[in-house]
């Protein structure tokens, strides 16, 4: 068991770590989608933790929360809803400016606060806050995530959302 998740780990690296070299080379540009999911994937394969699937129906609302954003100017995370609870991560940057890739990394910079542990006491600083995007993209439950993005006059807004959701007190992450 130990050793074919080594493998799947090892796999999902290596393919994130070869997918440009093999995009560039037969000339097709990888998708938004395929991005921000192999960011993802290469983290949770550092932390030892299985690959995320792309969900289209979390990739749906999460456009509709980025549309709002972006329409309205405010930058907060969507109601949650109590009988289907999703996760979700928020990101705003300059437009134009900031790949998919450093839109993701922002969250895993995260992870120089973090330490391993029961929720929320999972930041050496003491700052949920400090961790929490981060927790969630390594989410242990999570199995499935969906994203998208938007842009108003001045930012582009990067919505996540996940599925089983994360950051649950009294859990562990990993």
């Amino acid at each position: 068991m130990a050793g074919r998740r080594l493998k799947s780990i090892v796999a999902s690296g290596a393919l994130a770590l070869i997918a440009p070299l093999l995009t560039g080379a037969s000339g097709v540009t990888p998708t938004f989608e395929a991005r921000v999911l192999a960011m993802h994937n290469a983290e949770r394969a550092r932390m030892g933790v299985g690959p995320l699937r792309w969900d289209p129906a979390l990739a749906v609302s999460a456009q509709r929360w980025a549309d709002a954003l972006a329409a309205t100017g405010r930058f907060e995370h969507a109601p949650e809803n109590r009988f289907s609870p999703e996760g979700e991560n928020l990101w705003a940057g300059t437009k134009g400016y900031f790949a998919p890739e450093a839109m993701v990394d922002a969250w895993i910079r995260e992870k120089k606060y973090f330490r391993q542990g029961t929720f929320p006491n999972n930041s050496t600083t003491g700052e949920v806050e400090d961790v929490g995007h981060y927790t969630q993209l390594i989410w242990r439950a999570t199995g499935e995530v969906g994203c998208a993005k938007a842009s108003s006059g001045r930012e582009d807004i990067l919505v996540c959302r996940y599925a089983e959701a994360g950051n649950y007190i009294g859990e562990k992450v990993l």
